[in-house]
């Protein structure tokens, strides 16, 4: 018999608790989130390059509409506030920790898992934006490193084009024909949280 760190248990849905399903509904479409096809008795939005949904509908949960508090991840969370600003979301200002307490802003050196914003639905119910460009070691499998949407592996790529940039500067400025090589060891080095080639 397998134990528990042998199988997988992939997270697919959160409940989150609504009043009103249509008006629910109009706004997880104006965040650009996918509306899924599901029994007629629940409503389901998954967001873009997201693995796991939302679910919401009458009598799905016996929560307090208002009670569910979740986080998004995104990979510039500058730009996301933006577009959700352009998009009419209320979305409160840019923060980051500081030594007495949050902050306003970006964080000046845009360090992974530091800046947040947040926004919530009509209900109440409260998304957290973080940005994480770097993960923590251990947090992904250096087997398992993927790119949920064409937008993370974008960002992704401009982060090791910055850094490879610096590399060649740090070698007298002559061209890498190795390139791709030097991507790809960053490139997952970012995602599992490993020291970054130089």
């Amino acid at each position: 018999m397998k134990n528990l760190t042998e199988i997988d248990m992939k997270l697919e849905v959160t409940v989150i608790p609504v009043t009103d399903v249509e008006r629910a509904k109009e706004f997880y479409t104006r965040l650009g989130w996918r509306q899924d096809v599901t029994p007629s008795f629940v409503v389901q939005f998954t967001p873009h390059g997201s693995n796991a949904s939302i679910h919401f509908g009458e009598g799905v949960t016996t929560a307090e509409p208002g009670s569910g508090r979740h986080f998004l991840i995104v990979a510039d969370v500058v730009e996301t506030h933006e577009a959700l600003l352009a998009a009419g979301i209320e979305v409160g200002p840019l923060f980051h920790g500081g030594p007495d307490g949050p902050v306003e802003g970006a964080d000046p050196e845009r360090r992974s898992y530091v800046t947040r914003a947040e926004f919530a639905d009509p209900d109440g119910n409260t998304w957290i934006l973080q940005e994480v460009t770097t993960r923590l070691p251990g947090r992904v499998d250096a087997d398992d490193t993927s790119y949920d949407s064409i937008t993370d592996l974008a960002a992704a790529l401009r982060r090791a084009a910055v850094a490879h940039g610096e590399h060649e500067k740090r070698n007298g400025g002559e061209f890498d024909e190795n390139w791709p090589d030097w991507y790809a060891e960053y490139m997952v080095k970012e995602q599992t949280g490993e020291q970054l080639p130089q």
